[in-house]
């Protein structure tokens, strides 16, 4: 369950449960505690979302205000998931980056840097020839990665 605030009066509650061939999205708009508004996504296997319950959120704003009101309302919510999305990868960058002041050798170095991306981001996939590599490499491989998130 995840809430979106929009304004003092209203806010969005978001949920996913499962279903029979997959899962769906629900979401109620209230305002001042009271739902006004509700709005569903059925999914069969995963979102192509930029962020959780982006499609079902974006329903409901949109079924309950008018054009330039939804407009306004789906900008705050986009933009605060986005800053929220990119807060949580610098936090990751330079959590993995610790090992530099933490660890003395390049390989403990390299290993504390890959088991922080891979403990945080489970979908990073290395190479299975990853281990193979010189640690200088598996260096400039890792602190690219870390670059982009920071």
């Amino acid at each position: 369950m995840k809430a979106f605030q929009l304004t003092n009066e209203y806010q969005v509650i978001c949920r996913a449960e499962n279903t029979r061939y997959g899962f769906r999205h629900l979401a109620e708009l209230t305002h001042d505690g009271y739902i006004v508004a509700k709005a569903k996504t059925c999914y069969y296997n995963r979102t192509w979302e930029a962020f959780e319950f982006q499609t079902v959120l974006h329903k409901v704003i949109n079924s309950y205000f008018n054009s330039s009101t939804a407009q306004g309302y789906r900008d705050i919510t986009d933009s605060k998931a986005h800053t929220d999305i990119d807060a949580s990868f610098k936090a990751i960058g330079l959590l993995a980056t610790m090992g530099n002041a933490l660890c003395e050798s390049q390989e403990d170095k390299n290993k504390w840097k890959q088991r922080m991306l891979a403990a945080r981001l489970p979908e990073l996939d290395f190479t299975t020839d990853f281990g193979q590599l010189t640690e200088a490499e598996k260096e400039q491989r890792l602190d690219k990665v870390i670059k982009q998130l920071t």
